[in-house]
């Protein structure tokens, strides 16, 4: 869809967008008319209905955040895929989230029930979030005349050609805040082109409540064992770990390795066939999608992020609130959240042996596991905790809202 054609029709929308509320009523004795009080300004968040990735994750709870506090009024659109689980969206449904469905099918078949939608609840900002669901809410947004755009980046690597990273410059030049969800991504977007003084960085956060107990399971008291939480795809590096998990065998280590997300059959099959070669499989368990895991967490000793790159790992900052001793690849998203030694362990990316040495110190080591896992704990509680996210992006969302329309 070229950019001219959208502008075109943005402009044409841009009249009337909204109503700017009921008129004073003169009071007697000639006092000054009362101004009703302004409403929340409407918050739309457009994303992947996947449910795989952070991206969903965080938009949910963006929204949960608003309704709570009451200064937003939110709505949660989620682009249908093959794999969106109707079971999850009947849960939303169920607690109440302000929730739509769109299809997604095409491209064209998204941007056009989304203008359809922004025109019916007419937000006053629309933030999509994620690559490449980005591109079309906000050329839905254009067209729908929606008063301000944000674009939220949650990786630090995404297939951009050289034809949507044009579209992702033309429309950050009318968005009005463009988000990393870290700084590493923030450093991602400014090397892509994006607008400096307009592109920020505000972190992920986490529910830090089912946490609360973690203190109460020391690192000694602990299965000595190792939990890597994330689904199973090319970004993840699940065959690293399993290589590192040989090599600790034939140094008379023989932790148990729980392995919780789901993922496509393509991806967990030659995982399974490679966890049978290296004779893993009374010592490596594939759990899929699992809903305890806190509890996981806990109640073992060390947690493992293995991959080739991240936004920020939601997951890892989960090990860490449950006081593991973490052990992660040094790669960006993940670099600026461990600082090596002193909250967790960097590896270099792919490297199995040096993966193996990691994990063999922190199972070897009670007093190591014990002290990273504390700072760890330490660390996530109090700077990454979902609170001060939501924060962070309900005033940006204040703030932007109070603004002229951006163009």
């Amino acid at each position: 869809m070229p950019p001219s054609r959208l502008v075109a029709a943005a402009q044409a929308d841009q009249q009337g967008h909204r109503a700017a509320g009921a008129p004073g009523v003169s009071e007697a004795g000639g006092r000054t008319p009362r101004v009703p009080a302004a409403p929340p300004p409407r918050v739309l968040h457009f994303v992947t209905g996947g449910f795989s990735g952070g991206a969903t994750q965080v938009a949910i709870q963006l929204v949960n955040a608003g309704r709570d506090s009451g200064k937003v009024q939110p709505l949660l659109v989620l682009r249908r895929k093959r794999r969106t689980d109707p079971a999850r969206i009947a849960e939303l449904e169920t607690a109440g989230v302000p929730l739509r469905v769109v299809p997604g099918w095409s491209h064209a078949a998204t941007i056009l029930a989304l203008v359809r939608l922004c025109r019916e609840f007419r937000p006053d900002v629309l933030v999509a979030h994620g690559f490449s669901e980005h591109l079309w809410g906000r050329y839905a947004g254009l067209l729908a005349g929606v008063p301000h755009l944000v674009h939220v980046e949650h990786n630090t690597r995404e297939r951009y050609t050289r034809w949507r990273l044009a579209q992702t410059r033309w429309l950050g030049a009318r968005s009005s805040r463009i988000v990393g969800c870290s700084e590493g991504v923030r450093q991602v977007l400014l090397d892509m082109g994006m607008p400096p003084r307009r592109t920020i960085a505000i972190s992920n956060g986490i529910r830090v409540e089912p946490f609360a107990d973690a203190d109460a399971m020391p690192a000694p008291a602990r299965i000595h064992g190792i939990v890597m939480v994330s689904r199973l795809s090319k970004q993840k590096d699940h065959p690293t770990l399993l290589r590192a998990v040989a090599l600790l065998r034939d140094r008379g280590l023989a932790p148990p390795v729980l392995l919780a997300g789901a993922g496509k059959a393509r991806h967990r099959r030659p995982l399974e066939a490679l966890a049978a070669e290296l004779g893993l499989q009374q010592q490596v368990r594939f759990l899929g999608l699992c809903r305890n895991v806190p509890e996981l967490l806990m109640t073992h000793r060390i947690a493992v992020l293995s991959t080739h790159y991240e936004g920020m790992p939601l997951a890892l900052i989960e090990g860490m609130a449950a006081g593991c001793a973490v052990a992660a690849s040094a790669v960006p998203g993940v670099r600026e959240v461990i600082e090596d030694g002193v909250d967790g362990l960097l590896v270099p990316e792919a490297d199995p042996v040096a993966l193996a040495d990691a994990l063999e110190r922190l199972l070897r080591d009670d007093a190591l596991a014990a002290r990273l896992g504390a700072r760890a704990r330490e660390v996530a509680m109090t700077e990454y905790a979902r609170e001060r996210m939501n924060a962070r992006y309900e005033a940006l969302f204040l703030e932007i809202a109070a603004q002229p329309a951006f163009r």
